[in-house]
């Protein structure tokens, strides 16, 4: 992430992405997998940095190794092509996306941190400070209902942010500016989708 200035003098706070250029390595139909999707490719590495199946895989598609392959289901697989660099020129300038990725994972968590839950209080005696409090009957139902807000794993799950604005496009280099921020830390994966 970073801040820009738009034409008004305003601070923008953006991320810069570098998107692509990816490959089309596999175009599925309805026929022959059962849905329509389409399977792309991203980062050129060497053959032996991939296991064996994924290069004869890739082989297969007539494209190079490439590191990671992630799928989409599509309604019309027309548009694609085997082998298609599909790179930010097919964005527009002022046009919104929708990101998916991988949260940043915080590990094992209370409920202050986790659900925003408030403490206990600090002085007279008291011996509940950060403890969730109640956290269902004694007697009946005798259990704890299934979705009860309880400390756990927090982060490390899937997270869509929709609507952030394309405010620069850099042909030459691949790079997506967005205004706002995309989940994950620097260097995550994500999927972009055009709205």
């Amino acid at each position: 992430m970073t801040q820009i200035f738009d034409e008004n003098g305003l601070v923008v706070p953006v991320t810069i992405i570098q998107a692509g250029p990816c490959i089309v390595t596999q175009i599925k139909n309805i026929e022959v997998h059962g849905y329509t999707a389409v399977q792309v490719g991203f980062k050129e590495v060497t053959e032996k940095q991939l296991p064996k199946p994924n290069i004869g895989h890739l082989k297969k598609a007539g494209v190079s190794p490439l590191k990671y392959l992630t799928e989409t289901k599509i309604k019309n697989t027309e548009d694609f092509t085997l082998g298609q660099i599909l790179t930010v020129s097919n964005f527009q300038l002022g046009g919104k996306v929708k990101i998916s990725g991988k949260s940043i994972g915080r590990g094992f968590t209370g409920n202050q941190k986790r659900h925003n839950f408030t403490r206990g209080p600090m002085s007279h005696g008291s011996k509940n400070h950060r403890q969730p409090g109640s956290i269902g009957a004694g007697t009946t139902p005798g259990r704890v209902i299934p979705g009860k807000k309880m400390a756990g794993q927090m982060g490390n799950k899937k997270v869509s942010i929709k609507n952030l604005q394309i405010v620069h496009i850099d042909e030459e280099n691949n790079l997506l500016v967005l205004k706002g921020s995309v989940p994950g830390k620097t260097g995550n994966l994500l999927k972009i989708y055009s709205t």
